[in-house]
């Protein structure tokens, strides 16, 4: 299974204007944060990318996209119809190929060689099977993430089946659904922001949309009853912009994980002593 296309959703109200903020990356250079989850993306091998917006942005995420505006394609949600029918925008685009599909509001740092997008989509291809990123998240952060159910798959420390996946369970939903032996008590495995889906899972949605609304988690849901469907704790961590201080915890994670660490942190330290007094 070769991935070669990715879908970044980037139409939601309050996520629509992330994407466009500018960051410095791990090189120290300034980027927008759509221009470096590009870079991330075409760095592992995917050539073509479908960005879904709000009618009307097209052309600020083509100038904050910079170079990799060429391999992008800008749908429009036309309608505020929720996730699920924002994914499926992208149906024409995917057609019959397997996808990347990530968050426009999310950036990642690796603690392998490879990126966090590269690591998935190895997992995906290897086992030629759709995937889904995740990390173990404490119950305090669910109302922000889906969530798995699952097995670990034997002889693997990161990989795992799923069962079921519940979109920001409630801790009673999730301990009574989502425990994965392994985890310490009060964590639980939650979306990372990317995945690699099959054309399936655009069937189960646009199914959905036919008959009212469309839902990803339940999409998903039926995907692991139907098929082997696996789950990747990977190696890296997700950095949401829209979180509280968000940005600025994704800048500082950018520049700690780069080049300038050092001085990153000398900037760190003096901060902290202009603080004290």
């Amino acid at each position: 299974m070769k991935v070669t296309k990715a879908v970044i959703t980037a139409a939601g109200k309050n996520q629509r204007t992330l994407p466009l903020q500018t960051l410095v990356d791990r090189d120290g250079v300034s980027k927008s944060a759509l221009a470096i989850l590009a870079g991330e993306i075409t760095a592992a091998g995917i050539g073509e990318i479908a960005v879904i917006v709000c009618p009307g942005d097209e052309d600020a995420y083509a100038a904050a996209a910079g170079p990799f505006a060429r391999q992008m394609r800008f749908i429009p949600q036309a309608e505020p119809l929720g996730y699920g029918h924002a994914v499926h925008c992208a149906a024409d685009f995917t057609g019959d190929d397997p996808f990347l599909l990530t968050v426009g509001d999310h950036l990642y740092t690796s603690r392998a060689e490879k990126s966090c997008t590269a690591q998935l989509l190895e997992t995906a291809e290897a086992g030629k099977c759709p995937v889904s990123a995740v990390q173990a998240t404490h119950e305090s952060k669910l109302p922000y993430y889906g969530s798995i159910g699952g097995r670990r798959v034997a002889g693997s420390e990161r990989l795992y089946e799923i069962e079921t996946v519940i979109e920001k369970p409630t801790p009673t939903e999730a301990e009574q659904k989502l425990v994965v032996p392994g985890l310490r008590a009060g964590n639980y495995l939650c979306f990372f922001g990317i995945h690699v889906l099959v054309p399936s899972v655009m069937e189960t949605l646009g199914r959905q949309l036919a008959a009212g609304r469309a839902d990803l988690s339940s999409a998903l849901t039926e995907t692991a009853r139907r098929e082997r469907y696996l789950a990747h704790e990977l190696l890296g961590r997700r950095h949401d912009l829209d979180l509280h201080y968000g940005l600025l915890a994704t800048q500082l994670a950018l520049g700690l994980a780069g080049k300038d660490r050092d001085e990153v942190l000398s900037l760190l330290v003096e901060l902290l002593a202009q603080s004290q007094g």
